[in-house]
């Protein structure tokens, strides 16, 4: 399970793990320089991202796994999928892009906002300002369901550096002209209200690999895995109990 922009093994939330714990062993983790994981001191690229991933399956002697990774961690789950087709069984994609044409990024006023605040130093405010966003409006109007947030953003809070550091990543992902060679059985996961990567990514992906299967959940924002939990977690099921044991 791969996370997004800025996310750690909290932002999983309890009600998507517990819906997806029984028949699975959940391998959750941290990018590099969040949440429990050590710092890194130079730049790198969503590739190498996928490199860790690859690597974290090395060292848990994990032949090969269901993945699924949401935002920047779809792009991981990409290039994962891409570099070490061997190690992904099935392919779950959500709330993610693919670069190149047809892609659509996040409205320039949205992260000239977030960045301002980020910048200024305040990092407490963006986040939460962030979850506006991150969220459809029906769901973030209700005060409890941002309470989680703000207990993880406590709990493990990220860096300026950090930030800017994905975001540099990010900004030079494009797996479009290789989509087609996945051959892993795939989903695509989106929420129709997604305001920070707009639904529109999800039916790029698509039809660049036309073999998975598009799933558009409507009055959903980005973070559907906490919007519709059980849903979701559905859907990541029935993807991977399409394949036979032991293939």
């Amino acid at each position: 399970m791969i996370q997004g922009l800025s996310g750690n093994h909290l932002h999983w939330g309890e009600p998507f793990l517990e819906a997806l714990e029984p028949g699975f062993e959940l391998i959750l983790y941290d990018h590099r320089g969040i949440g429990h994981s050590s710092g890194a001191d130079q730049a790198y690229s969503i590739a190498d991202l996928a490199g860790d991933g690859a690597g974290l399956l090395d060292v848990l002697q994990v032949e090969s796994a269901h993945v699924l990774g949401v935002s920047m961690g779809g792009m991981v789950a990409q290039e994962l999928a891409l570099r070490h087709a061997d190690r992904v069984r099935t392919l779950a994609l959500g709330c993610t892009y693919a670069g190149g044409p047809g892609s659509a990024r996040t409205d320039p006023a949205i992260v000239k906002r977030l960045a301002e605040l980020f910048l200024s130093g305040q990092v407490g405010a963006a986040m939460q300002e962030g979850m506006r966003f991150n969220l459809s409006r029906s769901y973030a109007a209700d005060p409890a369901n941002l309470e989680p947030f703000k207990r993880i953003a406590a709990e493990l809070p990220t860096t300026v550096d950090v930030m800017l550091a994905q975001l540099q990543a990010i900004g030079a992902h494009d797996t479009s002209g290789r989509l087609h060679e996945i051959s892993a059985p795939a989903l695509i996961v989106h929420g129709s209200e997604d305001q920070i990567l707009p639904v529109s990514n999800a039916r790029a992906i698509a039809e660049r690999m036309p073999h998975a299967q598009l799933e558009i959940l409507d009055g959903v924002g980005h973070l559907f895995w906490w919007e519709r939990p059980h849903e979701s977690a559905r859907l990541v099921r029935e993807l991977a109990g399409a394949v036979p044991v032991g293939q």
